[in-house]
């Protein structure tokens, strides 16, 4: 059983219970791993408790199912494709749509190929950062490995890579993107929305677009789901090394670290990006 969330009454950075690793450092096929994630989160979503945020997190994740399920009525596989940059938040969607792929049975073996446990491709495109943190390419190649994702890269503005992306890739007629309502833009957004003029014609799908920034490390933490390391140093929205740095709210004592930063006898301390609270503070690290 999952360790249980942070209930209003208790310190919002401790830690979950012990509880084993959603994947492996080898991880099993794909078809194991979205039954484990299938079956974990199930379980998160029959849990009781009093806590209202937990009740709130367990009434966001059956929202997002639900738009996840209906993408998946709309479109066929090879009409979907996921943006992922191997942040918290298309982390958390990679999880939910793993959990719809096996849902309803697109992980399993094809009839030609049950053998081969082949199955069809998770369709990803990684629109990278000119300036990249390694932190962040290394964690979506583990990605890439964990979840046997199919993933296109590509170093350019977002409007052009996505125009490359669908030039490449013609079938693809909706993509899934983790965009929450506190993101620049991301105010008016529905659960489904068109590309707006001149930009390059697809279906955005907004599944987790009402999540609160506590939700999203709650929901990471509480199904024990490995993320980029440079959330555990104090960095709260990735972006580029040349516009991303850790987040002055998570600062451990300014004074410390400004006097150590001159002498030369120590350097800032950032506490993790869990223990921010407010969704007006995630993007305090970016230029």
């Amino acid at each position: 059983m999952p360790a249980p969330l942070l209930g209003e009454s208790e310190s919002c950075n401790a830690a979950p219970q012990p509880v084993s690793p959603l994947v492996a450092d080898t991880p099993p096929p794909l078809p194991d791993v979205c039954a484990k994630i299938y079956n974990r989160i199930n379980a998160f979503l029959e849990e009781e408790t009093d806590s209202q945020r937990l009740q709130g997190l367990q009434k966001q994740t059956r929202i997002s199912l639900d738009v996840i399920s209906e993408a998946l009525d709309r479109y066929s596989l090879s009409e979907l494709s996921l943006s992922y940059n191997g942040g918290k938040d298309c982390l958390v969607l990679l999880i939910l749509y793993l959990y719809g792929l096996h849902a309803k049975g697109l992980t399993r073996p094809t009839v030609d190929n049950v053998n081969s446990n082949h199955h069809e491709p998770i369709q990803c495109v990684y629109i990278q950062s000119q300036h990249p943190f390694q932190e962040v390419e290394d964690f979506v190649a583990s990605s890439v490995s964990i979840y046997s994702l199919s993933l296109d890269h590509y170093a350019k503005p977002m409007k052009a890579a996505f125009a490359d992306y669908l030039h490449d890739k013609p079938s693809v007629k909706a993509i899934f993107v983790g965009t929450r309502r506190t993101d620049p833009h991301g105010a008016d957004l529905t659960h489904f929305d068109p590309t707006d003029h001149g930009w390059p014609k697809f279906m955005r799908i907004h599944p987790v677009i009402d999540w609160h920034y506590v939700e999203i490390w709650t929901f990471i933490r509480h199904l024990q789901i490995p993320y980029c390391v440079l959330y555990d140093h104090g960095y709260t929205s990735l972006g580029g090394t040349t516009d991303t740095l850790p987040n002055p709210a998570l600062l451990r004592d300014a004074t410390l670290a400004q006097n150590g930063n001159q002498n030369g006898a120590g350097t800032a301390k950032y506490r993790p990006a869990y223990e921010l609270v407010e969704d007006e503070e995630e993007r305090l690290g970016r230029d």
